[in-house]
């Protein structure tokens, strides 16, 4: 068993099709396993991946846990296997943690976002030399890189990461769904402006990748004295800007609280 999934929620599911449909694993090299026993044995009818338990675990070349961090101090005492490399996907768990329960230095840490599931995520990756040298790393690029982008970062970054990049789908949902409230206020249907709003999130990520700068793109739809000069001076008079800064701090500070509590 190439890779066994200990945790197969939205992202456990999303790597699951991501890997397989781009050929990185076959379906019989992997293994399932979650308390849902009835959603598990779905996925494997569905899928053809193995539905395995606890004592299964051993047999794996790695195990990926994507648990809840609260469950993780329990689950790692059967967890724990021999000569196996880990990756885990929990938030605020640090590589220090993960290698003290598990009792090893092969785990790689990585924070993919809900992108993952249309196969768009940007994940961060950090491990140990130990991983390196065994190739976890490298398999852990390839396992995320077939639900998106990877990139490799040094750990005291990666809560931060997971203030901006994990939780920023649902920072982009929130502006999303205010623009779609400000258009009906000034009369747009509602499914009309749901859809105008989740559009225009997606066409200025594009244009956004083609500029150097966000703020480039501002400037061109802002012309002087026109309309986008007007509401971008109501953003800033709400200090729009500035919450969405706070939302990253906070979402980052709470990170290195969850972190605190597997110590």
């Amino acid at each position: 068993m190439k890779l066994a999934i200990v945790g197969v929620g939205k992202l456990g599911l999303a790597l699951l099709e991501g890997v397989t449909s781009r050929g990185v694993l076959a379906p019989a090299e992997i293994g399932l396993l979650d308390a849902n026993a009835a959603r598990v044995q779905d996925l494997g009818q569905r899928t053809g991946a193995r539905v395995i338990t606890p004592a299964d675990l051993g047999h794996a070349e790695r195990i990926l846990i994507s648990l809840q961090p609260r469950v993780f101090p329990e689950a790692a005492e059967w967890l724990a296997q021999p000569n196996v490399g880990y990756i885990s996907t929990m938030a605020g768990v640090n590589v220090a943690a993960l290698s003290r329960r598990l009792g090893t230095k092969r785990v790689v840490r990585v924070m993919p976002n809900l992108a993952a599931t249309i196969g768009l995520s940007q994940t961060a990756i950090t491990g140990p030399r130990d991983a390196g040298d065994a190739g976890d790393l490298a398999f852990a690029h390839t396992l995320f890189g077939a639900v998106g982008d990877a990139y490799e970062l040094p750990e005291h970054l990666f809560n931060a990461f997971t203030g901006m990049s994990a939780s920023g789908p649902a920072y982009a949902a929130v502006v999303a769904e205010a623009l779609a409230d400000g258009g009906v206020r000034m009369g747009l249907p509602r499914p009309l402006a749901n859809e105008l709003a989740a559009k225009l999130l997606v066409a200025s990520g594009e244009l956004l990748q083609r500029r150097a700068h966000p703020g480039m793109l501002k400037d061109e739809v802002a012309s002087s004295g026109g309309t986008t000069i007007a509401g971008l001076a109501a953003l800033e008079s709400a200090a729009v800007r500035g919450g969405l800064i706070e939302a990253v701090v906070q979402a980052t500070r709470r990170g290195n609280e969850l972190g605190k509590d597997q110590d």
